[in-house]
C-alpha cells in the first residue's frame, strides 16, 4: 500500500513541484542553465524510474496467486491484444511528440508549433497514460493474477487524478504562448 501511495504522489503533483521548473527553472539551473540538458536529464530519470516501477510490478505479481478464470485462452488472447494496443499508443505518442514533448519539454519552454491531433491523439487525449494502463492490465491477464487487476485499477485512478492537474496546466502554457504570439503580431506585450 505504501508503494501504491508513492505511485500516486509521484504522478500527481499535489504541491505543484513541477511548477518549480516552469516558473523558477530549478532543473535548468542545476544543469548549468542548459534547458535542453535538464529536459533530457529528467527524461532519463523518468524513463529509468518507469523501468524500475515495471520491474516491481512484475515481481509483485509473480509473488501473488493466480486465478483459473484468468488463465484461460480468452484471458491470454486479451492480454496479447491489450499489450499490442497499449504499446502502440505509448510508442506512437512518443514518436509524435519526440523525447522533449514526451518528457515535459513544455515545462522547459520547448513547445510544439501546434497541438498534435493525429494518431494516437485522435483516439485518446492521453495515449501514454491509457496505453500504459492497458499494458499493466495485459501483464495482469498474461500472468493470471487478480492482484494485478487491482494494481491496474490503482494505476488507472492515479492517471485520472494526474490528468486533472496536468491537462489544465499544459493548456495554460500553450494559451499563454498563443496570447504572446497574438500580442507580438499586434505590437503589444501581454502577461
Amino acid at each position: 500500500m505504501t508503494s501504491s501511495l508513492g505511485n500516486l504522489i509521484d504522478y500527481v503533483d499535489f504541491d505543484k513541484r513541477s511548477l518549480l521548473e516552469y516558473h523558477n527553472k530549478i532543473l535548468t539551473k542545476l544543469f548549468g542553465g542548459n534547458a535542453k540538458a535538464a529536459n533530457y536529464g529528467l527524461a532519463v530519470a523518468i524513463f529509468s524510474l518507469g523501468l524500475f516501477r515495471d520491474w516491481l510490478y512484475k515481481v509483485a505479481l509473480l509473488e501473488q496467486p493466480s486465478h483459473p478464470l484468468l488463465e484461460t485462452i480468452y484471458s491470454q488472447a486479451a492480454a496479447y491484444m491489450l499489450f499490442a494496443a497499449g504499446n502502440t499508443l505509448v510508442i506512437s505518442s512518443t514518436y509524435r511528440l519526440g523525447i522533449r514533448g514526451t518528457f515535459l519539454g513544455d515545462y522547459f519552454g520547448f513547445l510544439l508549433d501546434e497541438m498534435v491531433t493525429g494518431f494516437p491523439f485522435n483516439v485518446t487525449g492521453a495515449p501514454m497514460y491509457w496505453g500504459s494502463t492497458m499494458s499493466f492490465l495485459s501483464t495482469a491477464l498474461f500472468f493470471g493474477k487478480p492482484a494485478g487487476l487491482l494494481l491496474t485499477l490503482w494505476v488507472y485512478l492515479v492517471y485520472v487524478v494526474a490528468l486533472r492537474f496536468e491537462d489544465p496546466f499544459t493548456a495554460g502554457i500553450y494559451a499563454k504562448r498563443d496570447r504572446e504570439r497574438a500580442a507580438a503580431k499586434s505590437g503589444k506585450k501581454q502577461k
